[in-house]
């Protein structure tokens, strides 16, 4: 019997408890319950088409009872589904038959051999992927995505004025504000985010080829690429009207690159918190009885950003796999799509496992105001910078050269060397007044205001 305790798979084990949303989308039970789905809207959109005469319109209690098996569809259902595929070992066959056997309505069972009409099976599995990917994406994945855009916003507004030591090359730069470090990731991710929302998702019901070959056999007067395209758009998709026997997942790659830039961001800022925390920048909240190291007491870990980062490296590795992998295929197709397309909720998973330990430790943060203020006052030779613009604008000959002779590689730095260098240029009193009263901490240019915009 699994457990967690005897999962592979850290999503199916440790980490089952966040991952449950997406257990009933992405697993067999969901794309069996998504394949049911499809095959029934598929024989009450035949039954409401004049030109299949052989298929009479079903009377509304006939369309309540089939909506009713879609709505209530669970998991005894999809077991007895997968008993009759051990026997033709073929899935989307026992779905036809299940559906066969199950369809008790006297005007279904007259037009059973319509169950599964004209279809290959990946007109169902591609649809069934497009509407699980879909319902996964926009209500599961995406709003936990926007959380974090959501804590990242409220940090960058109430830090929006704190002057923070910014550095370049892990050296000493320009100082900006905490806040604008959060205002840049919030930038970053919405981007991503809109652009994920734009996304098309597509599917096709065309036949064996993409051709509508059987369909034109049987109605050969039948408009079936308007039929198909009608259909498609009745699920909520966008409808393909160029494929082979598979709709070839151009739009799953594009989404997955999508996430997966998402979470090159996340790791990014994952990787920049955990530098601040280590250099003091930000405290975490501590929690009782929760031990950070097995033998130093003291020590509170970034686990959260670290957990994330590293959920997020197998996020990113499995769905570049997919998104590599699953445009190509041979000919009209061959089954590596199938036994891949399976795994697209790990990617989906362990991205969702690392959005909660990223916002978790988002909410976990206190800034030290002291350790960032110390690190300013440590950093006077900052304002090299604005002093030799002022005195270009100003025409004074060599500022650069000058500034660079005065502070680079020198030991230390301070106000009262700059102090006496401002005093010695021959500047307007308005530009050397405003060079006298600049500090590291002042010095933060429009970041405030950038901030407070996002």
């Amino acid at each position: 019997m699994t457990s967690t305790l005897t999962a592979i798979s850290p999503i199916d084990g440790r980490y089952s408890n966040q991952t449950d949303p997406l257990r009933s989308i992405f697993s067999e039970y969901g794309l069996i319950r998504n394949r049911v789905k499809v095959e029934i809207l598929w024989l009450i959109a035949l039954s409401d088409d004049k030109d299949i005469k052989e298929v009479p319109k079903f009377s509304s209690k006939t369309i309540s009872t089939l909506n009713r098996i879609i709505k209530n569809f669970g998991e005894q259902d999809a077991q007895a589904i997968k008993n009759i595929e051990k026997i033709t070992n073929h899935d989307v066959k026992a779905i036809e038959y299940w559906l066969q056997d199950n369809l008790k309505e006297k005007e279904v069972q007259q037009v059973s051999e319509f169950i599964h009409f004209a279809c290959t099976s990946e007109d169902i599995n591609n649809l069934s992927y497009a509407l699980m990917i879909k319902e996964g994406l926009f209500d599961i994945v995406l709003p936990e995505i926007e959380a974090i855009i959501k804590q990242l916003k409220k940090y960058a507004n109430e830090f929006s004025a704190v002057p923070m030591l910014a550095r370049t090359h892990g050296q000493t730069a320009s100082p900006t504000s905490l806040g604008k470090e959060f205002a840049n990731i919030v930038y970053r991710l919405e981007r991503q985010v809109i652009q994920t929302h734009k996304q098309e998702i597509l599917g096709k019901i065309n036949g064996a080829v993409g051709n509508f070959n059987a369909h034109l056999a049987a109605y050969p007067k039948k408009n079936w690429q308007a039929f198909s395209k009608t259909f498609v758009n009745s699920l909520g998709l966008t409808h393909n009207p160029y494929t082979t026997q598979i709709e070839p997942h151009d739009f799953i790659a594009e989404i997955f690159h999508n996430i997966a830039r998402i979470n090159t961001i996340l790791i990014d800022l994952n990787r920049d918190l955990w530098s601040y925390i280590s250099i003091g920048y930000f405290k975490q909240k501590t929690i009782k009885n929760e031990v950070g190291s097995s033998t130093m007491p003291h020590k509170v870990n970034p686990i959260d950003f670290e957990n994330s980062e590293g959920n997020l490296g197998l996020a990113n590795a499995i769905l570049m796999h997919l998104s590599e992998k699953l445009p190509i295929s041979r000919w009209q197709r061959d089954l590596t799509d199938s036994t891949v397309l399976r795994n697209i909720g790990l990617g989906f998973g362990y991205g969702f496992i690392a959005y909660k330990s990223c916002l978790k430790g988002l909410k976990k943060l206190k800034i030290d105001k002291v350790a960032i203020d110390r690190d300013l006052e440590n950093a006077w030779e900052v304002l090299a910078e604005p002093i030799q613009t002022v005195m270009r604008k100003n025409g004074i000959k060599n500022p650069y050269e000058k500034l660079k002779e005065l502070t680079r590689g020198q030991k230390k730095i301070t106000s009262e060397l700059l102090l006496i260098f401002i005093e010695s240029l021959d500047l307007p009193a308005k530009d050397k007044d405003y060079l006298i009263k600049l500090t590291p901490q002042t010095y933060i240019g429009a970041a405030s205001s950038l901030a407070k915009k996002i």
